[in-house]
Parts: C-alpha cells; sequence; structure tokens
C-alpha cells in the first residue's frame, strides 16, 4: 500500500464523536458533555467515556463544534509584548486557568503593527472565538471597532487606567510610577532619569506618574527622559545610560519601564565604577526573578502578572454565564520592592 494510499484511508477512518459514544455504550450528547463539562457526569461514567476517547484516539473536531455551538471553543490572546519576558507569568496565569477547561489558546503577536493588529484580530473573529484578550488600552480606532463589535467578550489585560471596551484587568501603571518615584526622591536622588523602550500606553502612565512627582519637588527635568523605539533589553538599559552620561554627568538615579533595563543600567554603572545606591540610585518594573539575585539587588514595583493572565480568563468564563457576571474593570494593585539598589545610606525626609 501506498503512503498516500494509507493517509487517505486514514482520513476516511477518523473516529468521530458518535463512533465514541457507540464504543461506549452512550449518547453522542453524554459524550460531549463528559468533555465539555466533566462535572455533570457521574465520575465513573466520565472515567469510562474519557478511556474510550483515549483508546480511539478522538479528537474533537473544533470547526464542527463552531457550526453546532455558540463559540470554538478558543481563546485569542492579542500581545505586543509576546517577545518580552514579564509576560510570560501573564501567559503561565492564562494557561493555568484554561487547563481545567475544554478551551484553547491562541496567540498573536503583531509588534506594534497597527494594520497586522486589524489582520490578526480579523483571523480570530473568523474563527468565532470563545473570546479575546488584549494586552494593553488600544489606540488603534479601527481594532476598537472591531473589539466593541466582536460577538464574543473582550478583556483589556495589564493597565485599567482607561475606560475599558468591556472589560478590563491590571494595574494603574501612573500611581506605580508615583509610588516608585516618590521612593527615589525621598532616598535623596535628585536628577532621576526615566529610561525605557518604545512608548506604549503603559510606559506614558508612568511617564505621567514621574513627572508628577518631580515636579512637585521642584526637579523635573524633560532630558533626562530617554527612550528608543524599540523593545527593552539589558543591552538597552547600558546604551542608554551610557547615552545620558554624556550629556548629563550629574544623573543619581534612575527609574526604568522594565526590570532588563534596569539590569543593564547597573551592568553600566558597574563598568564606570558608579557607586550604587550611594551614588546612584535604581528602580525597575515587573520585579522579575533577577532582579532579587542581582548585586546589588534592585527595587522594583511587583505587578502580580501570573494573577491577571488567570483572572483575565476567569472574567471571559464568567461572562459567557459561568458563575457570576464579572466586574468591568478590575484593579489588581502593585507593590514597591524595597533592596539594595536604593538603600542609601543618607535619608532625606
Amino acid at each position: 500500500m501506498s503512503f498516500g494510499t494509507r493517509r487517505r484511508r486514514q482520513r476516511r477512518d477518523k473516529v468521530t464523536l458518535s463512533d465514541v459514544a457507540q464504543a461506549a455504550g452512550v449518547s453522542a450528547i453524554t459524550v460531549s458533555r463528559a468533555l465539555r463539562d466533566p462535572d455533570k457526569v457521574s465520575p465513573s461514567l466520565r472515567d469510562m467515556i474519557l478511556k474510550t476517547v483515549e483508546d480511539m484516539g478522538y479528537v474533537p473536531d473544533l470547526a464542527a463544534r463552531a457550526l453546532a455551538s455558540k463559540n470554538s471553543g478558543i481563546i485569542g490572546v492579542m500581545s505586543p509584548s509576546l517577545t518580552n519576558y514579564a509576560f510570560i507569568a501573564v501567559m503561565r496565569g492564562i494557561e493555568d486557568r484554561v487547563r481545567s477547561t475544554d478551551l484553547r489558546i491562541q496567540y498573536a503577536n503583531p509588534d506594534y503593527d497597527k494594520q497586522d493588529e486589524v489582520h490578526q484580530l480579523r483571523l480570530f473573529l473568523t474563527q468565532n472565538p470563545a473570546g479575546i484578550i488584549y494586552t494593553g488600552l488600544s489606540e488603534n480606532d479601527e481594532l476598537n471597532s472591531m473589539l466593541r463589535a466582536a460577538q464574543c467578550p473582550v478583556v483589556e489585560i495589564m493597565d485599567v487606567s482607561g475606560d475599558p471596551l468591556e472589560m478590563a484587568i491590571g494595574v494603574d501603571h501612573r500611581a506605580a510610577a508615583e509610588v516608585a518615584t516618590r521612593h527615589l526622591v525621598h532616598k535623596g536622588y535628585r536628577r532621576i532619569a526615566l529610561l525605557g523602550g518604545r512608548w506604549d500606553v503603559r510606559s506614558r502612565r508612568r511617564l505621567e506618574g514621574y513627572r508628577a512627582v518631580l515636579e512637585e519637588a521642584g526637579i523635573y527635568d524633560a532630558a533626562l527622559t530617554l527612550s528608543v523605539d524599540g523593545h527593552t533589553s539589558v543591552a538597552l538599559g547600558a546604551h542608554l545610560l551610557e547615552r545620558l552620561m554624556t550629556e548629563h554627568a550629574d544623573v543619581d538615579g534612575a527609574l526604568c519601564h522594565n526590570d532588563d533595563v534596569a539590569l543593564g543600567v547597573l551592568f553600566e554603572c558597574q563598568r564606570r565604577g558608579i557607586a550604587v545606591p550611594d551614588a546612584f540610585g535604581l528602580c525597575g518594573f515587573n520585579d522579575l526573578d533577577y532582579a532579587g539575585v542581582a548585586c546589588p539587588s534592585i527595587t522594583s514595583v511587583r505587578i502580580p502578572r501570573y494573577e491577571i493572565g488567570y483572572r483575565a480568563v476567569d472574567m471571559l468564563l464568567r461572562a459567557t454565564g459561568e458563575g457570576a457576571p464579572p466586574p468591568s474593570l478590575v484593579d489588581l494593585g502593585f507593590n514597591l520592592i524595597e533592596r539594595q539598589s536604593t538603600a542609601r545610606r543618607l535619608l532625606v525626609g
């Protein structure tokens, strides 16, 4: 038998839901219920059906399901920063919450390209998804119109500073930057820079908080705000401090958009022989694992990234009728984790 003939026969012999039901001696509805809502089937019957499914190699047909039910069982997750290490915890939260359901996740990474955002969302919507999770507050009018018109729940994650299209969960990034900047001022730093990458909504909210605190203290200098239109990295942090020191050698502190930038700033300080924290204060954002084990350890704003992902899926499930209706806005708060990089000996009130 040729390979092509074998493949054609395998396709014709695909196991169906009815085949599983017949082998298990139950109705197709019971099999479907055991797969979709296992708690509604007795444990012994559920175990028997699942064993039959496994033995027969049955794989649900998502396309057929989309035609027969309200959705395809797919949650579309759109984020411009899937390559950002900080988003890994969010993804883990999403995956952990989905694991106990029969839903599946599809990811899209438009990389801040507005046209690709629209294209990726359109592809999601053609699949009749169970829900959409979108990272950030969109400034793409066409995308927002599509999200508003979507026939499924939509949750915006990470930032809660604006009015959600439907539902949003995250933290107030302006307030977080205010707390971090005020901490640096309290420690006696006066020439405090703001360093980062692309100016998305979250980074601009942080700029607002940073600027408000420094203006209140009478020490704001716009020249100390430095960023590039690209992804953050350790190398970027070192590069930004090098550029900053060339023109502003008196800078004595920095609030960084992300911990990877902060780590690069720390390395550049060490290369230049600048003592952290006595001569230079440093604060990062997200509280990634390495912030606590760097030497000196890096003060950072801790964001509940795992919980944001986990609860975003929970909100989608509740919006489709599984449990109490979800709130439209959930602010999970943040914590400033003070470490050695701002532990200056001389405190200024």
